[in-house]
């Protein structure tokens, strides 16, 4: 997900691109994307067939048809039950229709292992672009969820959130990072989801992030990182180099993350961690929209380059989370 301020010409080639495949509907606002064509009926596949993971939820984006795409294999692999069993419920290409980065809800699936989300608690999505993990905290996690980005208006992202039926969940706001339009003590969870290392390593961003959260309340980032340092590589890897420039230069470590939070005294660091096989997801998600979006395999192939050349030596997601001081009040909530 995309939330800056300044330069990156890596993410600006995406969103330019993103900016003319969104699904909209005739009246000109965005849509969730269709399952794909009906099979039921006489003499074609049964349900399970159809959704072999299981139907959909009801009001949910569906699963993708293995059998009416011609995209089975790369739509397919974004399907993972076994790993990601929340996420298997929405259809890949209602999530690449919404692209700002990589499998953004296996990262929120996964880091959310690591925190205690429960009905009613007021979420800050920060960075939250097209909003498809905000989608994803109201679904499954009864949340409320304010979504702030400064690249996408509000009026589009409320148009996603309309069509995914949690509009009454969701409150769009465009927000710059460092000027944030809410009151001190607002949220019991602040989550980013790829993007806080565009705006949240500077020294000085935590202690001013941490006012908004309520006392006990929870923080959790899933960013880009490197298994190591670049001050101790001593120079970048050409080959993300060659890519993403300067950039990696703030694609640090978890236990940079976790030094960084915890020096303030301001949190208590709960996890800290780099995402297993977070390189193969990312390829996995740069072939299918390499071949489902159009003028994907030009934006997408030197990603799949990048990763590949890498396979996992330095490329991974740091997940980290923490709690402020004091008891937690949102926690204890019911929808």
């Amino acid at each position: 997900m995309t939330y800056v301020t300044r330069t990156e010409p890596f993410r600006t080639a995406i969103r330019a691109r993103t900016a003319t495949i969104r699904t909209v509907s005739a009246d000109n606002t965005a849509a969730v994307a269709p399952a794909g064509p009906d099979i039921s009926g006489p003499g074609s596949h049964d349900v399970h067939r159809r959704y072999p993971y299981g139907p959909p939820k009801p009001g949910c984006p569906a699963p993708p048809d293995p059998l009416g795409s011609s995209l089975v294999t790369a739509l397919d692999a974004l399907v993972r039950p076994d790993r990601y069993p929340r996420s298997a419920a929405y259809d890949p290409r209602w999530l690449l229709d919404l692209d700002m980065g990589p499998n953004p809800l296996w990262l929120l699936e996964d880091l959310a292992r690591d925190l205690d989300l429960r009905p009613g608690m007021r979420v800050l999505d920060l960075g939250s672009g097209k909003g498809a993990t905000s989608v994803f905290l109201a679904r499954e996690y009864g949340a409320d969820v304010v979504a702030a980005d400064w690249w996408i208006g509000a009026d589009e992202a409320t148009a996603v959130f309309e069509a995914a039926g949690v509009g009454g969940q969701v409150a769009a706001v465009r927000a710059e990072a460092h000027q944030l339009p809410f009151e001190e003590g607002s949220f019991d969870a602040i989550l980013s989801i790829d993007a806080f290392e565009y705006f949240g390593t500077a020294d000085s961003y935590l202690p001013y992030l941490v006012k908004f959260l309520r006392p006990g309340g929870q923080l959790g980032i899933a960013t880009p990182a490197l298994t190591r340092e670049v001050r101790e590589l001593g120079a970048i890897p050409p080959h993300i180099k060659a890519l993403v420039g300067w950039e990696a230069i703030a694609w640090h470590t978890a236990e940079w993350w976790r030094f960084q939070w915890e020096i303030t005294e301001l949190v208590t660091v709960t996890s800290a961690r780099l995402q297993e096989d977070a390189w193969r997801d990312w390829l996995l998600w740069s072939r299918a929209g390499a071949e489902h979006l159009p003028e994907g395999r030009a934006v997408h192939q030197p990603v799949i380059d990048m990763l590949t050349a890498d396979a996992g030596e330095f490329l991974s997601f740091a997940l980290v989370t923490a709690r402020t001081q004091g008891r937690a009040g949102g926690s204890d909530r019911t929808a």
